[in-house]
């Protein structure tokens, strides 16, 4: 039987800490992550211009099947410390991708910044699904 030689998305796994606790991120359901750069250019008066991109951070979100009130916590309590105390904590996302010759790559987003871009709707026999979007300045490979 032919081994897959791609990534599929079911390949991929999150973990969250946010302030030292692990968040119970039971099912979820999309990963997205972009690095985000800063076009740096030169044109020098005595040959062709120069343009090369600086990395300037990681943007990104992730979308949960709902299955415990662990994301409305976390927002609640972000909340909670920007209006009491006008403290924001962060956190680290640990991305898992089981690679197609059976390794596994670690990376981990440093320094996240989060926001509940979608809350979910609630309906009639329907799933209710989140969505956190995220911003971290660095990415790095952790093995």
């Amino acid at each position: 039987m032919a081994t897959n030689p791609y990534s599929i998305g079911r390949n991929c796994r999150l973990t969250l800490l946010w302030a030292g606790t692990r968040i119970d991120l039971r099912d979820v359901t999309g990963f997205t992550a972009n690095q985000e750069t800063t076009t740096q250019r030169a044109d020098p008066l005595s040959s062709t211009p120069i343009e090369f991109a600086t990395p300037n951070g990681w943007r990104g979100s992730f979308t949960i099947a709902r299955a415990n009130r662990a994301v409305d916590d976390l927002i609640a309590a972000i909340e909670e410390g920007f209006w009491s105390a006008g403290t924001i904590n962060s956190g680290t996302i640990y991305q898992y991708i089981s690679e197609p010759d059976s390794s596994t790559s670690k990376w981990q987003f440093s320094q996240v910044g989060l926001s509940l871009s979608a809350g979910g709707t609630w309906q009639k026999e329907g799933i209710v699904y989140q969505t956190l979007s995220f911003f971290s300045p660095i990415r790095t490979k952790i093995s």
